[in-house]
């Protein structure tokens, strides 16, 4: 079935630091000058104006304010955010609007106005409640601020809450970790997203991991990790829907399915990523990025061009069926076989057959009958493994 909807993405690259282990297109910025802050709103406003015709007749399914950190907008300019998409795509019946939050008392102070703002979901960035962790990961905020935003994100009417954990970080124990969780789980949150730290490359983390100054977990101790933090979230009735995201029922990310679902997403800002709707000259879509410097991407905005410094990425077949493997993977329900040859016009077995029994004779894949394809639970430990399989 066509898909008819569109999902906006807004990157919003001012942070107050950068936190070491961040390779994201992020700005520092200590506070964010407001005349900064409007020239970047403008610039948002005209990219999005320019490009919403490539997205035409498609109603809005979400919003998503990311980072960086987003919630260092004022209230005022994210409603003119708002605002200016719901104008350009007529909206879906119950759209998404979801505002990334730091932990701060600047940010916590809007909680209100945001709601007021028509924002619908908060996903904070709590990464721990521990603030010897939280000191090693280079976060800005310490465990008693985490705590008064969820409360202040719950006063302020907020009933779809997203709270982002970090585990197997620096030194980080058992104990240090059911901590985190027991608080985290305390406030009830409709979603819960966990990831293992990841050392990504050229970050200060990497830097000092090759210098061997990172007290990591070992593998087997990640793993014992990972196991705890889907047996107590499961307990607790949150459903894994994706490798690292857990919800109650109803309360899944809209707009974070739509990139593991391969739907069009209009991404607006610095960095920021699209997923273009197939045409004639790319029957599986393109990828558009735009420029990483905030520099380039005003100029280039503000002189009427593109955001984006490179060619559209278009999509061939055997790129496409590998993104189709392995994003349908990443999701509880994995891969669909029938859907999956409605598209490429054979089954995943006729295109990666010898990956597949691989994969099966490792215990990390299942297959049914019907030949659609999912993790089992050690495929999920290994899912970076599992991917590489299906990627040219």
């Amino acid at each position: 079935m066509r898909d008819c909807s569109v999902g906006v993405y807004v990157h919003v690259p001012f942070c107050g630091r950068v936190c070491p282990y961040c390779d994201f297109a992020v700005v520092a910025v200590g506070s964010l000058d407001p005349g900064v802050e409007s020239r970047y709103v403008d610039a948002l406003v005209r990219e999005l104006e320019a490009r919403a015709a490539e997205y035409a007749g498609r109603s809005l399914a979400s919003l998503y304010l990311g980072g960086g950190t987003p919630s260092l907008l004022t209230p005022a300019n994210v409603a003119r955010i708002g605002r200016a998409v719901h104008a350009a795509f007529s909206r879906g019946r119950s759209a998404e609007f979801t505002l990334e939050v730091n932990p701060s008392t600047l940010e916590r102070s809007r909680l209100g106005a945001f709601r007021e703002a028509d924002v619908s979901r908060v996903s904070i960035g709590v990464q721990s409640f521990d603030d010897v962790m939280l000191r090693k990961l280079g976060r800005a905020h310490r465990a008693e601020a985490a705590v008064a935003t969820l409360d202040a994100c719950r006063a302020a009417g907020f009933d779809s809450l997203s709270i982002d954990l970090i585990f197997a970080g620096p030194g980080q124990t058992e104990t240090a970790l059911e901590r985190d969780l027991d608080l985290a789980l305390s406030f009830e949150p409709e979603h819960l997203s966990t990831y293992e730290l990841t050392i990504e490359p050229e970050t200060p983390f990497a830097l000092a991991h090759s210098r061997g100054q990172l007290d990591l977990p070992s593998e087997d101790r990640s793993l014992e990790m990972l196991a705890r933090v889907e047996a107590r979230l499961v307990a607790a009735g949150l459903r894994r829907y994706e490798i690292s995201n857990y919800a109650r029922p109803g309360f899944e990310a809209v707009h974070n399915r739509r990139y593991w679902e391969r739907r069009p997403v209009l991404g607006l800002g610095m960095g920021a990523f699209s997923t273009l709707p197939s045409d004639p000259g790319a029957p599986f879509g393109r990828r558009r990025s735009n420029s990483r410097s905030l520099a380039t991407y005003l100029d280039r905005i503000e002189s009427g061009r593109s955001g984006a410094t490179e060619p559209d990425e278009v999509f061939d077949a055997p790129t496409a069926r590998g993104e189709a493997v392995f994003l349908a993977l990443r999701g509880s329900n994995g891969l669909d076989a029938a859907e999956f040859a409605a598209e490429f016009g054979k089954t995943p077995r006729a295109f990666f057959g010898a990956s597949i029994d691989k994969l099966l004779s490792l215990g990390l894949l299942e297959e049914r009958a019907t030949g659609s394809l999912r993790l089992t639970g050690r495929g999920r430990a290994f899912a970076d493994s599992v991917f590489a399989e299906f990627v040219a």
